[in-house]
């Protein structure tokens, strides 16, 4: 039986490994935190998405960053200060811009791929995580957002998507405790939500039961490959142990990079920051004024999930700041500024704060596929779609290990 390790426990390392247990090969998950995922993967937006599939390489992208680098509150801010990381990875989130259209439906295809797998895995593995597969609305403020959402519907369409123009009377139908003054809006009824940390804990568990062996606290130092195989060296406990293999695949988030350079490979990924709240619902008019659909506030960059009975998600913004995990005050404002102003009958008392580091491809295409060397493989770079595409991207990663020789 050929032996694999997976490189990171937040959900994409979870579902490759999984899906590698299933085709039947020995999987060993390697996750330097005690638990599975604990950083990306453990507040997100709560959005399963392929309506939220547009790529951010534009010009108004552009636009707007520079509009908003003064604002510490704004939905995209940039750290002017230069790293060479940073000066590579926006080089080359310009020269993307011409593929805009193309990646977007690519990701929109990925998305609605991974639907099938990922709801299937969770029926068969019994797995509870809050899902709600009660579609996503997404709000326009004005009609420039409206405009621009026709665009975008368009070419999600071309990727198979379906995402229906509706009226501000339409919008509130499907969500009654909405207020604001909007234009107009779009639902795609396909779409779903949940809770990523309990989903990826589940799919964990599943694939010990499958027999993939799950070590915690290891953090990798070295990566080795070549044709006797690849080996991982790992520092657990206070010392450091050493294992062989016959291929790797690196999940590893924000570390990617890092690790791909070990073994030879460029992987441009860069952490973008990004914040959520978890507002509780302890008290029965909050749990009533709260939303029960998942929205998409494209003027605010904001999206919101209802988890379970008690729990309201609220998440967005994007930070360009490098390794920098701080919760900062002035870019949580925001989001319970919006709670406020869109479900006034919501308390706020109860407000959990958390901030997390996408890892983001500078074409915000996710890295999926072979490495330079023999036996290394990819799968990592999803930006703000790693929970959507994530059981897509795992099984073309696991059928690409499975049939290399």
């Amino acid at each position: 039986m050929r032996s694999i390790a997976v490189i990171g426990g937040g959900v994409t390392g979870v579902t490759t490994a999984y899906a590698l247990a299933r085709r039947g090969l020995a999987v060993t998950l390697f996750e330097r935190h005690r638990y599975p995922a604990m950083e990306t993967s453990f507040a997100n937006g709560g959005q399963l998405s392929a309506c939220h599939a547009e790529v951010w390489n534009s010009w108004g992208t552009v636009r707007k960053g520079l509009q908003w680098m003064l604002r510490g509150d704004a939905p995209l801010l940039v750290n002017p200060r230069p790293s060479w990381h940073k000066l590579s990875w926006f080089a080359e989130f310009l020269s993307a811009i011409p593929h805009y259209e193309a990646n977007t439906v690519a990701c929109a295809r990925l998305a609605i791929a991974a639907r099938e797998h990922l709801f299937g895995w969770a029926r068969e593995e019994g797995i509870d995580f809050d899902a709600r597969q009660e579609g996503i609305l997404h709000v326009c403020r004005d009609k420039a957002g409206f405009d621009h959402a026709a665009q975008v519907s368009a070419l999600l369409a071309q990727g198979g998507l379906e995402r229906r123009a509706v009226t501000p009377e339409e919008m509130r139908a499907i969500e009654p405790t909405l207020e604001g003054r909007f234009y107009g809006g779009f639902f795609t009824e396909s779409d779903s939500t949940g809770d990523i940390h309990k989903f990826t804990v589940g799919l964990a568990q599943a694939a010990q039961a499958r027999g993939v062996k799950t070590v915690y606290g290891a953090e990798v130092r070295r990566l080795q490959a070549g044709d006797k195989g690849a080996h991982v060296a790992y520092m657990r406990e206070g010392a450091e142990h050493q294992q062989g293999f016959d291929a790797m695949v690196v999940c590893a988030g924000t570390a990617s990079r890092v690790m791909a350079a070990m073994l030879g490979d460029r992987v441009n990924v860069y952490p973008v920051k990004g914040y959520s709240i978890t507002v509780m619902l302890d008290d029965a008019d909050s749990r009533a004024a709260a939303p029960t659909a998942s929205l998409v506030d494209d003027a605010t960059k904001l999206v919101s999930s209802r988890l379970g009975d008690n729990r309201f998600r609220v998440a967005g913004t994007a930070e360009f700041n490098g390794f920098d995990r701080d919760i900062r005050a002035d870019r949580i404002a925001p989001l319970v500024k919006w709670v406020q102003q869109c479900f006034p009958g919501v308390s706020t008392r109860q407000v959990v704060p958390w901030a997390g580091l996408r890892p983001m491809m500078p074409d915000l295409m996710p890295r999926v596929g072979r490495g330079k060397r023999p036996g290394v493989f990819y799968n990592t770079g999803h930006g703000h779609l790693g929970w959507t595409m994530s059981a897509a991207t795992a099984e073309l990663v696991a059928h690409q290990v499975w049939t290399a020789r």
